[in-house]
């Protein structure tokens, strides 16, 4: 893009941003001439990836501010009253009514006919301007006359799913921006089923964002005593906490052996305490919070990445774990929608010390929560008729094995957890046969339950916590669980490259990374043919289109490669497996690694890394 445009663009954001702070930011690099800087803030505008809009906090196009948040649900409010006209308030009307609507009514605001009930549920983590973006956001609904249900403070994203639903909701949002970095921060938009918005909905609201002139906004006063903004955090927190006590399998297990597990957790800055505390004390168990870690802040001052996936993130926990003689570590990211854990190395309990702890992988968890789900079902005679577990494509083969083990069908989406809830939105409409009983994918995303429609660390908490105290109430650790269903169902280990490309350039040679792949797919990866090549990118084996290329090859190894949609990223996946036989468990771990290692140098050596 030319300086000329460049400049353009960031004068006309400065015309139209109204909060001084990022407003300066873009006139004191105009002041300064900075080329660079105002390149990168202004050569696109953010977009709508597999989680909506994420970015580095500032001012520009390309930055998360507060005039990109009000066009974009600007953009979402013009959709929706084009998605629900028959619940639009009147043209060129805000709707007033004289009385608040009692939460999971389906009348409309005020006791009012249809027109005029439409409504959003809104909620916001620990980040920098978190707040500020999620009361933003609620005022621009309410001037477009669609009551705004605000909480009170920093809620997990899995809790805005469930209000969606409870409060019978059109749309929503969630502001954050999951484990990234503190200098980011994003925007996660809802549909009425409480899922992420897919196709067509993202792609006519992204039109709509392109396409507003004008932000209609009224001042929270002027909200509030309209009944076009509600204050909620009870009246959603207890349902909440509730669903999530009943979706145990054995809570009398619980009541009787709570005192022998001990828990140490984080919630990494974030929003997680809050619930985590509350239902896992209520059941009995004993969790200790890391205090340094307790508190939301922004600035996550403990950890270079809040992010369950990076052990590093877990060192503070996993230190405070070896010290209280802890039986699993466990640890949610900042909107407390991932969740991980890690637990002592064999024996079975280690009764402190300085025995070390193993972080158990997304995969792994996955694994160990569906063998316990679909046994727990089995074992008290309420596995469903045409059981359904969901995963993603570049989630670990061995889940498929294991689904198909316990007569569980494995249906494989596309990566992000809308597709996963799409699933589910299916099964409810009759448009897919089977019962959802399960939804994983690789990057430590769980939903163990219905009535939620996204990844949930809580819940997966509470699972987690009764599934350590079940296997040791059979003399068995979760390592050692997994160990015999390794036995079981062969030996399989995960690889995960990502390779960032920043500033505008960076599109453009992820672009070319992808295109390379597609033009000359590689015979070989890692010495092992290629057996077939699958590409997403016109869609698939019933996969809607995507940017991701699948390699199979010869032994059952499947690659994938997919550029982030929320990141300057590609991503790299490689899951292979190993059986194990006379060599025994060890050997067949070596093997695996083995050929991983070889993928990862063809790999590097195709992106220059």
């Amino acid at each position: 893009m030319e300086k000329d445009e460049i400049i353009r663009r960031a004068r006309s954001y400065i015309d139209r941003e109204q909060d001084p702070h990022f407003r300066g930011e873009v006139e004191r690099l105009l002041e300064e001439d900075n080329t660079g800087e105002l390149e990168d803030r202004f050569y696109r505008d953010l977009e709508f990836g597999t989680g909506g809009l994420r970015g580095i906090i500032g001012g520009g196009y390309n930055r998360m501010n507060a005039l990109v948040v009000k066009s974009a649900t600007q953009g979402l409010a013009n959709y929706l009253r084009k998605a629900f006209p028959e619940k639009a308030a009147f043209p060129g009307k805000a709707v007033f009514p004289e009385k608040t609507a009692r939460p999971g009514s389906s009348s409309a605001p005020g006791g009012l006919s249809a027109a005029g009930s439409l409504s959003a549920a809104i909620a916001f983590d620990s980040r920098h301007y978190s707040a500020e973006f999620a009361e933003a956001a609620a005022l621009i609904f309410a001037a477009n006359g669609i009551r705004a249900y605000l909480f009170s403070a920093m809620r997990p994203t899995p809790e805005l799913s469930f209000a969606i639903r409870l409060l019978g909701c059109d749309t929503g949002i969630v502001i954050t921006a999951s484990h990234n970095p503190s200098q980011y921060n994003g925007y996660k938009a809802y549909w009425n089923d409480g899922a992420q918005v897919i196709p067509p909905h993202d792609k006519g609201i992204i039109l709509e964002v392109n396409a507003v002139s004008e932000i209609k906004e009224i001042t929270r006063e002027e909200a509030l005593a309209a009944g076009l903004l509600q204050i909620i955090d009870k009246e959603v927190d207890k349902p909440y906490q509730d669903m999530v006590k009943s979706r145990l399998f054995r809570p009398d297990l619980i009541k009787v052996k709570a005192g022998e597990v001990k828990i140490v957790y984080t919630p990494l800055h974030g929003t997680g305490a809050f619930h985590v505390e509350k239902v896992l004390g209520d059941l009995g168990l004993r969790v200790i919070t890391v205090p340094e870690q307790r508190e939301g802040n922004g600035d996550f001052p403990t950890v270079a990445f809040p992010n369950p996936e990076e052990k590093a993130a877990l060192d503070m926990a996993i230190s405070l774990g070896k010290k209280e003689g802890a039986d699993v570590v466990m640890a949610t990211d900042p909107d407390a929608d991932r969740f991980g854990i890690a637990v002592p190395a064999s024996p079975a309990r280690s009764g402190g010390g300085e025995t070390p702890f193993v972080l158990v992988t997304g995969n792994q968890m996955g694994v160990l929560l569906g063998d316990y789900i679909f046994h727990s079902l089995g074992e008290l005679g309420k596995l469903p008729p045409g059981p359904l577990m969901v995963n993603t494509v570049v989630t670990t083969g061995m889940q498929k094995r294991l689904a198909g083990g316990y007569g569980v069908e494995c249906v494989e989406v596309l990566t992000g957890f809308k597709w996963i809830a799409d699933v589910m939105r299916r099964c409810d409409a009759g448009e897919k046969a089977g019962t959802f009983v399960f939804g994983t994918e690789e990057s430590y995303g769980y939903l163990v339950e219905n009535e939620v429609r996204d990844k949930d660390g809580i819940s997966a908490a509470a699972l987690c916590a009764e599934m350590t105290l079940y296997w040791r109430s059979k003399g068995k650790s979760l390592l050692d669980r997994l160990n015999e269903l390794y036995v079981q169902y062969g030996y399989w280990q995960e690889l995960g490259i990502s390779k960032y490309f920043q500033g505008p350039e960076g599109l453009g040679i992820m672009k070319g990374i992808m295109e390379e792949y597609r033009g000359n797919p590689p015979k070989t990866l890692g010495g092992i043919a290629v057996k077939r090549v699958r590409d997403i990118k016109n869609g698939a084996d019933g996969l809607p289109p995507s940017d991701v290329l699948q390699f199979f090859l010869e032994d059952g190894t499947v690659v994938s490669a997919r550029p982030s949609g929320t990141e300057p990223k590609i991503k790299f996946y490689a899951t292979c497996c190993a059986e194990v036989g006379a060599g025994g468990l060890e050997a067949a771990k070596a093997e695996a690694a083995r050929k991983l290692e070889a993928i990862k140098k063809d790999i590097r050596q195709a992106i220059g890394d």
